[in-house]
């Protein structure tokens, strides 16, 4: 499925800069990496809080839902210092990811620049693109350190993004799993493709994370990342 949401106001003929978030993005939905993310994550907040995992999975997804990140929601409301709770989170098994050699030659296509812009950490990121085999298309990690531990989607994320690496919003393409991390992209004039799971694969989402495809601020939707990046150029 490679279709546009509504008539795009873009296209890619001016586009420079492609920015890629990374979980379920530049990997499948299905291979569901983000859940062992998911389970270390509630594992940390029964620890932290020390409460029960029932207990735990509901406040970290409502953290989730309402700050961005579990780990913001824990900074704001409980003191959390983050560095244990990224280090703790991210140490994750990467082996279900294999090399896309597809992908890899699909992005090296791509006129211009590659950027990640993730709310992950970029060591995480950086085994993402090792197992992918696609790390050297890239020009830098954006990491959720970078973003001064704001997450995506608030507004100033992508104002440290664009001022860091000197990205013309109108000039770039944003490729997203969430379509909220969308709006604001947008908003400066990025081209913003949503990222879905295929109908006939299983995921572990939550609703409103598989929302937005039919939203004002959604250009295109496509759920085969490489075929749509084919089709760019």
């Amino acid at each position: 499925m490679n279709t546009p949401s509504r008539t795009p106001i873009h296209d890619f003929n001016a586009v420079e800069t492609w920015v890629f978030d990374l979980d379920n993005t530049l990997y499948p939905h299905d291979t569901n990496l983000w859940q062992q993310i998911d389970d270390r994550i509630r594992a940390f907040v029964t620890e932290f809080l020390g409460i029960s995992k029932e207990d735990a999975f509901r406040l970290q997804k409502d953290y989730y839902k309402r700050y961005g990140t579990t780990m913001r929601g824990l900074m704001a409301e409980h003191n959390l210092k983050p560095d244990d709770y990224l280090e703790f989170v991210h140490k994750i098994d990467h082996s279900p990811l294999l090399p896309n050699p597809k992908l890899g030659h699909a992005i090296e296509r791509l006129p211009g620049r590659k950027l990640i812009l993730t709310n992950g950490t970029r060591a995480h990121a950086e085994a993402v693109m090792k197992r992918l085999e696609i790390d050297h298309h890239f020009e830098d990690v954006f990491d959720i350190a970078a973003a001064d531990l704001d997450p995506k989607p608030q507004p100033q994320v992508y104002d440290r993004f664009l001022k860091k690496h000197g990205v013309e919003p109108r000039r770039a393409a944003m490729f997203e799993d969430l379509a909220r991390n969308l709006t604001v992209p947008h908003a400066l004039g990025m081209t913003t493709v949503l990222v879905v799971p295929p109908a006939t694969r299983e995921v572990v989402r939550e609703g409103w994370e598989l929302e937005g495809r039919e939203a004002a601020h959604v250009d295109y939707v496509t759920d085969d990342l490489t075929g749509f990046l084919r089709t760019c150029r």
